[in-house]
């Protein structure tokens, strides 16, 4: 069973592992699928839910939305994470010439509206900037979030992908301390582990939010030789350790960061969120972590 976490000293709880609604539009369920699915992992007790605006071309928050309109009473056991500030062209918008970033309050006031409405919700427990607009004003910024807030619309805030300097900028403007930092983090790619991200969070005892946690499936079919030898090293970890899979491996490999991260599973099937579960079980030694680090690195450490 999931526990619910503090992320942060002044954050909500959320549950240790988080179900990702990014890929919601490719799973091609009827909207009773969805709630089935919303249900039974919250069963296990993964009741944090991660979305975005953009996630589906805009069209992820409405599908999760038409699932719980099925049985309005579930909102009352999940929490809710959404994003914003990526704007796509497309055609939903054919009037935009380039993807680009937009943390002005006109827009964030938009986009939260947007999602409510989609989701079918009143209010949204985390709200993350997704991703660093460096033409960001952050008394803007944090005046808007303020509004938010006091409007009820908005419970908390954090960021996404965004360095330790830019977190400490808009940290510096928030009436309400941001919450967690949502950051890539799997044996492909951890250079939040390396550049100073993590350390900042774990300084201020805030727990970041894991994305990609299986690298997009980079690991289990990438030809690289990268791949090939974080693949194999998991898989002689995987007999070491008892797992069934080496998914619960590199579940195991990112907890073990003591900045406590929290993974988000991208999976729409409820076997593979019941074997990210079952990972909770395991716990690697730091030289089987660092033996996964040497792979991925291709040299030693020294």
């Amino acid at each position: 069973m999931v526990s619910k976490v503090a992320i942060g000293p002044q954050g909500p709880e959320l549950s240790e592992l988080v179900q990702g609604y990014w890929r919601l539009a490719e799973w091609g369920m009827t909207p009773q699928q969805r709630l089935s699915f919303l249900k039974q992992h919250i069963d296990l007790g993964i009741t944090t839910v991660d979305h975005a605006d953009i996630y589906g071309q805009y069209e992820c928050e409405q599908l999760f939305g038409e699932a719980l309109k099925l049985d309005p009473s579930v909102r009352e056991q999940i929490e809710i994470v959404t994003k914003c500030d990526i704007n796509l062209c497309g055609e939903k918008n054919p009037q935009r010439k380039v993807n680009h970033y937009d943390t002005s309050s006109a827009h964030i006031i938009e986009s939260v509206n947007n999602s409510l409405s989609r989701l079918g919700v009143d209010q949204i427990d985390l709200l993350l900037i997704h991703r660093p607009d460096l033409l960001m004003d952050a008394d803007e910024v944090a005046e808007v979030f303020a509004d938010l807030h006091k409007v009820g619309k908005v419970k908390h805030f954090g960021v996404s992908n965004f360095t330790p300097s830019q977190f400490e900028l808009l940290q510096s403007r928030v009436h309400k301390p941001l919450v967690t930092n949502q950051v890539e983090i799997n044996p492909l790619n951890f250079e939040v582990a390396h550049d100073g991200t993590l350390d900042h969070l774990q300084m201020k005892r805030i727990r970041p939010m894991a994305w990609s946690c299986l690298a997009g499936g980079e690991i289990f079919a990438g030809q690289t030789d990268q791949a090939k030898r974080v693949r194999a090293e998991l898989e002689a970890i995987r007999d070491e350790i008892g797992a069934a899979t080496i998914d619960q491996v590199i579940y195991a490999w990112v907890r073990r960061l003591p900045s406590n991260p929290l993974a988000i599973i991208g999976s729409g099937k409820i076997e593979r969120v019941e074997s990210a579960v079952a990972s909770l079980a395991f716990e690697l030694t730091r030289e089987q972590w660092y033996r996964v680090w040497v792979a991925s690195k291709g040299h030693g450490v020294a």
